[in-house]
């Protein structure tokens, strides 16, 4: 079982950037496809980001588009996702997770490792 752990959180103003990390302590990505989710609490848990490494496909959640990039390290042990131009509605608890099988997919429910999650706060 890969123990994925969160990193990068804290308090930015809104219109700076942040960059969250993911690390894999038990294996690299390579076979699984990885995402970011977050969730406010008294919400449910929203898509962000996801990316195949073994081909480098990635796909965003509408609210993200354009402003952050999810991607990996050399070494495909590490998850980064690069959030730019942060608005205050994208505070939440990011959460990194992991599924295997084929195809990138935006719902939590297909994603059966979770990391405990790193907390962004973007004042106005």
């Amino acid at each position: 079982q890969a123990l994925l752990v969160e990193s990068g959180g804290g308090l930015v103003q809104a219109g700076g950037s942040m960059r969250l990390s993911c690390v894999n302590s038990e294996r690299s990505f390579l076979g699984v496809i990885v995402g970011w989710f977050r969730q406010v609490p008294g919400q449910s848990r929203e898509f962000v980001a996801a990316i195949d490494f073994s081909d480098g496909r990635t796909l965003y959640g509408d609210s993200v588009k354009g402003r952050f990039t999810i991607s990996g390290g050399d070494r495909k042990t590490t998850l980064y996702l690069q959030m730019n131009n942060l608005k205050p509605e994208d505070t939440a608890t990011y959460y990194c997770a992991a599924r295997r099988g084929m195809g990138l997919n935006p719902v939590s429910d297909t994603y059966a490792i979770w990391g405990r999650g790193t907390q962004v706060t973007v004042s106005s």
